[in-house]
């Protein structure tokens, strides 16, 4: 008689996450902050702008440190990875198009 298959429960879903702060990564929060604290002195302190001024720099700040700062490689969020398979098509060039080979006339000997 075979015995049976043992499966695993999963007790806590949160174990091999990525820590997580609401639905922002807690990696971010530290820069975020950062960005924030400096946009409000340059834009609100410094140069004077309305809240909607400073809300859209800070916001342009976030979402660039997000896009700069992903786990992956830069724009990895946005960019599918190629699949690589083997083929057989000849190399075209799109600098050098192919040209028609020449054909020389056959010296009579």
């Amino acid at each position: 008689m075979d015995k049976p298959r043992r499966e695993f429960r999963t007790v806590n879903h949160i174990l091999g996450k990525q820590p997580r702060f609401g639905p922002l990564s807690a990696d971010q929060i530290i820069p975020w902050s950062a960005i924030a604290l400096i946009g409000y002195m340059v834009v609100k302190g410094f140069m004077q702008q309305s809240w909607l001024a400073t809300g859209i720099a800070i916001a342009w700040g976030w979402a660039t440190w997000w896009t700069v700062s992903s786990n992956q490689a830069f724009f990895g969020k946005f960019i599918g990875t190629p699949r690589i398979i083997r083929g057989y098509k000849p190399f075209v060039s799109l600098v050098h198009p192919p040209q028609e080979p020449k054909f020389r006339k056959k010296r009579r000997v």
